[in-house]
């Protein structure tokens, strides 16, 4: 009998319900939801709440309906601690990893989630990852693109300051999420028509793609898998620039590596999250398809989320590019099950058993 193809998403996200949020969040401004479950909020400013499914149990059902086998949960991105005095940061950051891990183990078949640290604290960023892999048995590092320094400056995650992080995200094969947020902290414009989300946040990845290829980090850590959200999609058309940059100024670029042996890489990995098939098709012919995974950034009304209005679906950019003949039936089965279990896994055969055990009973 042919075994069932898994459709596993590897870029979710879920909110606690109210009252799972410490009081002192509240206090302090750092992060809560109100308890009719229609905003989230921290210290002058809120987010409307778009879909039930950013809880779990509306989470469960939502997966069930769009028949999605298995989610991989990142952390939240406003709990990257950027701006926090040390001690409300490392509270938070162990409340939304606690979090993480708990749903982790109580649905084991349905959620694999991510550990959230913050590198402006190396040995203590070290520390939480050693707790988060050996005590919660976790397995995904998310990471910012930019983070907040000890002296308040804003610095790429791929510094060669952060090099003790990738080294133990070698150690222990880790996923590693680079996802963006925070842009309008230290890009000076002001924060309107959206305009962080739809443009920044892609500038943001494509910076971080920038200096974890010329650092060679890709080769340097090789147990270590690195997944850009948004499908880094500034980094795909952004490409030929950074290559004719590199061969024409060659001296701003002394003991880096080329941008083209990043591409195509097998330990760099793109989501698929990149809105319409044209972007989708470049993603694929500059990182080829065994790169890309399913990521439906779900239930942020930038997901891949069902909508009249755009007369979208979860998975509607692979059937649109299968119908268009961009991928084969094989290519999206894979996006959906085979490069999803690669980036989170690696070499661990062992590992990949273990996790399709956990899925399939």
């Amino acid at each position: 009998m042919e075994k069932r193809k898994l459709r596993i998403n590897g870029h979710s996200h879920l909110l606690p319900y109210p009252e799972e949020i410490p009081q002192f969040m509240k206090d302090k401004g750092i992060f809560w939801v109100d308890k009719d479950r229609k905003f989230m909020l921290q210290k002058d400013w809120n987010r409307p709440i778009t879909d039930s499914s950013f809880f779990l149990d509306e989470k469960l059902a939502w997966m069930e309906r769009f028949k999605i086998d298995h989610a991989v949960v990142l952390n939240l991105s406003q709990l990257y601690g950027n701006g926090l005095r040390v001690e409300e940061m490392k509270q938070a950051l162990r409340f939304q990893n606690d979090f993480n891990a708990k749903i982790q183990h109580e649905n084991p078949s349905k959620f694999t989630c991510g550990f959230v640290v913050h590198p402006g604290f190396v040995r203590g960023a070290c520390w939480e990852i050693e707790r988060c892999v050996e005590e919660l048995g976790m397995q995904l590092l998310c990471l910012p693109t930019h983070y907040m320094d000890t002296i308040g400056t804003w610095r790429c995650i791929f510094d060669e300051e952060n090099e003790p992080i990738f080294e133990l995200a070698n150690k222990y094969n880790l996923a590693v999420e680079i996802h963006p947020y925070d842009g309008e902290k230290f890009i000076k414009l002001e924060n309107t028509s959206w305009r962080f989300h739809l443009i920044w946040m892609l500038a943001q990845c494509a910076d971080a793609y920038h200096f974890l290829t010329l650092n060679g980090y890709q080769d340097k850590y090789p147990n270590m898998r690195t997944c850009f959200a948004h499908g880094g999609q500034l980094a795909q058309i952004n490409l030929g620039r950074r290559i004719q940059g590199f061969d024409g100024r060659p001296d701003l670029f002394e003991g880096k590596h080329h941008p083209r042996k990043a591409v195509g890489h097998k330990n760099i990995f793109f989501d698929t999250l990149v809105h319409d098939t044209g972007s989708l098709q470049l993603l694929i012919k500059n990182q080829t398809s065994k790169q890309v995974i399913m990521g439906l950034d779900d239930p942020y009304p930038l997901g891949e989320m069902e909508s009249a209005k755009q007369s979208s679906y979860p998975g509607k950019i692979l059937d649109l590019a299968m119908d268009r003949q961009i991928i084969t039936e094989e290519e999206r089965d894979a996006m959906w099950e085979d490069n999803v279990i690669q980036w989170l896994y690696g070499d661990d055969e062992v590992g990949k058993k273990k996790f399709l055990d956990r899925i399939l009973g």
